[in-house]
């Protein structure tokens, strides 16, 4: 299923005397000087490589850049570095809807086909504006196609050219039946700007939300430009790195084509605050639970849940949207009630940004917070791919036994793949079958493991797996169009 899941949890184990040693430590700490420490630690393990920034009560608290922004340079992250953003970019993209809403040239309840003509594909007069801002359409998302990152993703494309090549899907469920993430949906949100306005994406961005605001950082990210401060982005590989692969980013579009900084998105949340780019009502709209989503919910470009704080019974509304796209992660999380912002922004590929982001939100509220560990899966990664499946669980064995490292679902699942593509098949089995034990109530460990046993040729158990990630999680369109497959045949 999904490479990189979103989000897990870390739980550092410390000896009393240690723990206390830290509490003592801590409480000599500023705010600023504690998550200072954090992601210094974060960079130290190679966990955390971009630019962060922090604000409480809305004003910045700290700031700074980790690692580089171009290793064959050695050119160091700042926080005036310009990342992509990937999915953050939706947010801005739901923003140019409403302000269309607002001056009345789009209606939230009509279909594709009032602005769109030429779409005539089965979602044309079923599938509204609302149910694309909230990834309810049942339009399947483009880069799940097989072949996409192989076939397409490279090749340039006009918005008209590409929604031509999802616009005769088959609807995978009934429009505003449920949520289920989805590219394509914001891809033609982006063509239906450009459609009512007259102008190209990129020009409403700039004159409705980044002159006003003063963003002078943040644009559209065209491979072919020449862009001052733009980070290079890369991929873990064990304890290295490599270049990222290609992506031409009219692919991505109004779903993920952003660049920006950590600085100019700090002028973003604060706009947010107030009426200069949206009215009160439509902003309150843009933030407010339309669709459920596990346990939180998706506003308009928005994710917005609950979160707890520190191990209390106290928790925190956020409103936040996390971002991936090749070579770089990011997270950009806000609170409300109190005027908090965390932004994340990563250079260096798939990395859990939210475990971060939960440590910095305890710091800001002074309850206690965990610090990372090292990662196993980095480090058994290059054992499993060039000695072996005895090797690679000798060597699992004995960093889960040492205290200063941690098994984190996502990483598992990545170096899973990085093996099943290397033709490492029973490596790849092995290493998920470690992930279902660790996480027996994600559903993605199932899913992840039944693709490996089918790229085995053991459907019996590629369908006993897929069953229970389909059970744990039954919104795994993936796992339910597989199983149909698998028992079809």
């Amino acid at each position: 299923m999904n490479k990189i899941s979103k989000f897990s949890y870390l739980k550092d184990l410390l000896l009393p005397g240690v723990l206390f040693l830290f509490t003592l430590i801590s409480a000599a700490q500023s705010k600023p000087e504690m998550i200072e420490e954090l992601m210094e630690k974060y960079s130290e393990y190679q966990q955390f490589n971009g630019s962060v920034l922090v604000a409480e009560n809305g004003n910045v608290i700290y700031k700074d850049g980790l690692g580089l922004a171009n290793m064959e340079f050695n050119i160091p992250n700042e926080p005036d570095t310009k990342h992509r953003l990937g999915s953050i970019t939706k947010q801005f993209t739901a923003m140019l809807v409403l302000q269309l809403v607002e001056n009345g040239k789009l209606e939230l309840d009509k279909p594709i086909s009032e602005y769109l003509p030429e779409y005539t594909g089965p979602a044309a007069d079923k599938v509204t504006i609302h149910h694309l801002l909230t990834h309810s359409s049942g339009i399947p998302s483009y880069n799940s196609f097989p072949g996409f990152f192989e076939n397409q993703s490279r090749d340039p494309y006009t918005p008209g050219e590409f929604v031509k090549t999802f616009a005769d899907s088959t609807l995978q469920f009934t429009p505003g039946e449920k949520f289920v993430y989805n590219n394509s949906g914001y891809f033609l949100l982006g063509h239906i700007i450009e459609k009512v306005s007259g102008k190209t994406y990129e020009e409403m961005l700039k004159e409705n939300i980044f002159e006003p605001l003063e963003m002078k950082n943040s644009g559209y990210d065209h491979h072919a430009h020449i862009i001052k401060n733009r980070a290079a982005g890369y991929e873990r590989v064990g304890n290295g790195y490599r270049n990222a692969p290609y992506l031409d980013m009219s692919i991505p579009y109004a779903a993920g084509s952003l660049y920006s900084t950590v600085e100019d998105l700090y002028l973003w949340d604060r706009a947010l605050y107030e009426e200069e780019l949206l009215n009160e009502k439509l902003k309150e709209q843009m933030f407010s639970a339309q669709i459920k989503d596990g346990d939180s919910y998706y506003g308009y470009g928005w994710a917005i849940r609950k979160m707890p704080i520190g191990k209390t019974k106290d928790s925190i509304l956020t409103i936040a949207h996390g971002g991936g796209i090749n070579g770089f992660n990011t997270l950009l999380m806000r609170i409300p009630e109190d005027q908090h912002l965390i932004v994340l922004l990563n250079n260096t590929g798939g990395t859990n940004l939210g475990e971060m982001a939960r440590s910095i939100t305890n710091i800001l509220y002074d309850t206690d917070y965990e610090m990372p560990k090292r990662s196993i899966a980095m480090e058994i990664l290059p054992v499993f791919m060039n000695s072996g499946v005895s090797e690679g669980m000798k060597k699992f064995k004995t960093l889960k036994a040492d205290q200063t490292y941690g098994v984190k679902e996502d990483e598992m699942n990545m170096i899973g793949y990085r093996l099943l593509q290397a033709g490492k098949t029973e490596e790849a089995i092995t290493v998920f079958k470690i992930n279902v034990e660790e996480f027996p109530e994600s559903g993605n460990v199932y899913d992840s493991l039944g693709e490996a046993y089918l790229e085995a040729g053991q459907k019996e158990l590629a369908i006993e797996n897929y069953k229970k990630s389909v059970e744990i999680d039954p919104q795994n369109i993936n796992g339910i169009n597989i199983l149909k497959k698998l028992e079809q045949e």
